[in-house]
């Protein structure tokens, strides 16, 4: 079973735009690793919890989902394997460059590349943000993505059925704001993996492998202000307004990156109870603001 989000992994031709996004804006500590011309941020006492690799395009090569242990990580192959789906073995060198005990390759049903693995490596250091904020990660990974799902049915198969994720809740929106028929209906679906209420979001639409953002918690509204209030200041776009949302509680606003595709930055969101929660449909995406 799929324990946590753990890493991504990004190529990008911005890596200074990256780098000053990442600290000066974000908040992450900047950190060493294997590669001396790659980039690393840590949040907590995993050793990188973002990679950006020099490229020439900026798009997310990798998400790292983490599992409990070995023979976990061997069932996720035994089930991806009966499932049909065709997984590679990572090789000694990419899991040191990971820095975690064993990890394998597979892509989900829209191209979006998988590493799944085991026994990441932790930094002991104190973790030194910029800002001094401080992240909701630990067992919760380190927030959530949303992916594009062209064929939403087998992405949502692939997800819960084979790797274990609870469907949480899910959304209708036009698709004609994608591009897509005029009055036509098409599915975000949100799903977990821990207590977060999700950590992965489908969203229907016709574009390979694309990440459309990923979510960053912080323990405080002070700590989301602050950072609300040096986008500003840096002139950077804000996407949507301080807000709500209905699904997962959380108080957020979503920003442009140096990548081309968001950052949610957000606080306070709730905590799901397997054994007690039942997956809803959302009729509107914020009790107030997300404009």
């Amino acid at each position: 079973m799929i324990h946590s989000l753990g890493y991504l992994r990004f190529e990008t031709a911005k890596l200074d735009e990256w780098r000053r996004f990442g600290t000066d804006v974000l908040g992450l500590e900047e950190t060493t690793g294997p590669a001396q011309d790659h980039l690393y941020f840590r949040m907590d006492e995993q050793a990188a919890r973002f990679e950006f690799i020099p490229g020439d395009t900026d798009r997310l090569l990798a998400a790292g989902w983490e599992v409990p242990n070995r023979r976990a990580l061997e069932d996720t192959v035994a089930r991806l394997e009966a499932a049909g789906h065709a997984v590679k073995p990572g090789s000694a060198e990419e899991a040191a460059s990971r820095r975690v005990e064993r990890l394998i390759h597979v892509d989900d049903p829209n191209g979006n590349h998988l590493e799944i693995y085991c026994g990441p490596a932790l930094n002991h250091s104190p973790v030194v943000t910029p800002h001094a904020e401080r992240f909701v990660t630990g067992n919760l990974g380190l927030g959530h993505i949303v992916l594009s799902a062209a064929d939403i049915d087998a992405s949502f198969t692939f997800y819960t059925d084979v790797l274990g994720f609870r469907h949480r809740d899910s959304l209708r929106f036009p698709a004609a704001a994608i591009g897509g028929e005029e009055g036509a209906m098409n599915w975000v679906r949100f799903l977990g993996c821990n207590p977060r209420h999700h950590s992965l979001g489908l969203c229907e639409a016709p574009f390979p492998a694309a990440i459309f953002h990923f979510m960053v918690e912080l323990e405080t509204l002070d700590d989301v202000g602050r950072a609300l209030d040096r986008f500003h200041e840096r002139d950077i776009t804000i996407m949507q307004s301080l807000g709500r949302h209905t699904n997962d509680k959380m108080v957020s606003f979503y920003a442009a990156t140096p990548g081309g595709f968001q950052v949610e930055y957000g606080t306070d969101a709730i905590l799901v109870d397997d054994a007690t929660w039942t997956a809803k449909e959302i009729t509107e995406d914020a009790y107030w603001g997300h404009r």
